[in-house]
Formats: C-alpha cells, sequence, structure tokens
C-alpha cells in the first residue's frame, strides 16, 4: 500500500460577518453569554453563495500551492450536509467549476465528522492505485439551516469551506484512522424534515422542521468523552503516545469541549488549534480549514506529527494522525 499525504491545503471563507453584538439585536441573548458558553465571538456568512461556491474557492486555493492544475485530479469528495441540492452531488458542481474534467465525483455526509471521513475515503482510493491526486473539501452553508429564532443555536454555526489535496507520498502522511458511529443517538442532532422521512409541505415549513434540531447538554457530554476515546484510540493504532503529538486540530464546535478534551487526555494548551472565537462550528468545513490555517500560520512544520479529531451528528466521530 502507498502512503497518501496532503500536499496542499486551502480556504475559502465568506465575507459577512456576524457578531455576538449583532445577535442580540436578533434574540435573547450577550456576547458575554455566548463567549463564555462557547468561545465564539463572531462567525462568516455567505450572502448569496452555495455550498459549491465556497468549495471551489477553497480548492483553487488549495491547488494555487500544490503544483497541480484541476486537469490533474482523479477524484473530487465533498463533504457536506448543506449540499447545493439533494442530487446531483455538490462535487459534481466543483468539478465542473474549476475544470476538473477526470475526476471522479461524489460527496460524504458525515456531519462535523465529515473531513476526517473523506480523507480516510481519498487515502484508499490512492494507497489501492485507483486515483494519483485527490481533491477533498469540507464545504457547508449552515446558515441556511439555522433557526435563527432560536438562541440556543443560532449562536453556534458559521459558514466556510477548506481544501486538501492528497497524493502518494514518499514517507510519513496519513498514518492512522479511526471512524465510528452510533445510529441510536440520532435524535440529538438533527434537521427532521426535507427528506423521505418527513418530505417538505406547509405543516413542515409552519413548524420550522427544517432547521437545525440539537439537545445540547447530551451532546457535549458525549462529545468530550468520544473526542477524548477517539484520539487515544487513533494513537495506539499509530503506535504513538500523546507526547509525540505536535499540534492537535480538533472540530471547532465549542471551546469548552474542548478544553475538557484536552484536559483529560493531559494535553498542554499550546498543543492545541483553535480558530472558533472567529468563525464558530462550520460542521465539515471546521476541522479543514483550522488545518489550512494551522498550516499558513507556520504551526504545521515538515515532520510534525498533527491529530485531527472530530465529532458530530449521527453520531459519528473521527479521528487522524498525520505525518506532516
Amino acid at each position: 500500500m502507498k502512503n497518501v499525504g496532503i500536499i496542499a491545503v486551502g480556504e475559502y471563507i465568506p465575507k459577512k460577518i456576524l457578531t455576538n453584538k449583532d445577535l442580540e439585536k436578533m434574540v435573547d441573548t450577550s456576547d458575554e453569554w455566548i463567549t463564555t458558553r462557547t468561545g465564539i465571538k463572531e462567525r462568516h456568512l455567505v450572502e448569496k453563495e452555495a455550498a459549491s461556491d465556497l468549495a471551489v474557492g477553497a480548492a483553487l486555493d488549495a491547488l494555487k500551492s500544490s503544483g497541480l492544475a484541476a486537469a490533474d485530479l482523479d477524484l473530487i469528495i465533498v463533504a457536506t450536509i448543506t449540499p447545493d441540492m439533494q442530487f446531483p452531488s455538490t462535487a459534481c458542481f466543483v468539478q465542473a467549476k474549476i475544470g476538473a474534467k477526470k475526476a471522479l465525483c461524489f460527496d460524504i455526509s458525515a456531519a462535523c465528522a465529515g473531513f476526517v471521513y473523506a480523507l480516510a475515503t481519498a487515502q484508499q482510493f490512492i494507497s489501492s492505485g485507483v486515483c494519483k491526486n485527490a481533491l477533498v473539501v469540507g464545504s457547508e452553508v449552515l446558515s441556511s439551516i439555522t433557526d435563527w429564532k432560536d438562541r440556543n443555536t443560532c449562536v453556534l454555526f458559521g459558514d466556510g469551506a477548506g481544501a486538501a489535496i492528497l497524493s502518494e507520498v514518499k514517507s510519513g502522511g496519513i498514518m492512522a484512522t479511526y471512524l465510528g458511529s452510533n445510529g441510536e443517538m440520532t435524535r440529538l442532532l438533527n434537521v427532521p424534515a426535507g427528506g423521505s422521512r418527513m418530505p417538505a409541505s406547509h405543516e413542515t415549513i409552519d413548524t420550522r422542521m427544517h432547521y437545525i434540531k440539537m439537545q445540547g447538554n447530551e451532546l457535549f457530554k458525549l462529545a468530550v468523552t468520544i473526542m477524548t476515546e477517539a484520539a487515544e484510540e487513533v494513537l495506539r493504532r499509530a503506535g504513538l503516545k500523546f507526547s509525540d503529538v505536535d499540534l492537535v486540530i480538533p472540530h471547532q464546535a465549542n471551546a469548552r469541549i474542548i478544553m475538557a478534551v484536552a484536559k483529560k487526555l493531559g494535553l498542554a494548551e499550546e498543543k492545541i488549534y483553535l480558530n472558533i472565537e472567529k468563525f464558530g462550528n462550520m460542521s465539515s468545513a471546521s476541522t479543514a480549514t483550522a488545518l489550512c490555517e494551522a498550516v499558513k500560520e507556520g504551526k504545521v512544520k515538515k515532520g510534525d506529527i498533527i491529530l485531527l479529531d472530530a465529532f458530530g451528528a449521527g453520531l459519528v466521530w473521527g479521528a487522524s494522525i498525520i505525518k506532516w
């Protein structure tokens, strides 16, 4: 099996910013409450863009530093829970917009763990020799499914996209991955209507069933436990210890969750990368953009051991160890 690594990263963040002060005018909340409970100060929102538009921006950013052209891509995977349409896949829209004519395309729906799931999937295509170069994008327009009248959820989410290009590498790359799911917990975080279970109707619209519904307290406890266990398991699979890890890039759901995980794992705060303050929770795009920003800020260097750790609706979780 071939070694597969990330050779380039990219991101695209919409320009419009919604601050906590702005939210104070929309719902019964406060900047202090949001900051204390979540660590979020602002988030970016689209104006007229769809998930594929954000994905294209991130893809072009990654291609720019990869040394590859779009025509060199054999595979495009878009991780998203806010696709342009139910079908065709958002990845097909991306392919057409960037001119990656020979790439096979599909989407992955694994909520906040989508980017890690997509990386693991692309790795299999390349390591087995089916594909040579893959584009993986986490792209979300969560503002399109956020209930802006629900103060418990609307403060959390933002829009954005992050991308990675994967190819065969001589050494290092993705060393280990751990993915998991628990479908018995689907009730904790979902959008009830719009699918075959509850098709769109006047009733589903009137009762606001097309927006995110979340049971936050239960999710908080599960997230801390599962992200901790996922980090421990992926390190075991890689044959490494926490002292070997140079940087942990967690899903940016809630700063309190992330710090609770770090405490349970005995990790120093300087080993944890956070950008939730300025972006909020962007689901599958969170880990992708955090990785991109960490690389661009020089916090990831050649030879570093990086731990990605994500958790989301499903329930699903995914952790990956990458030697940069």
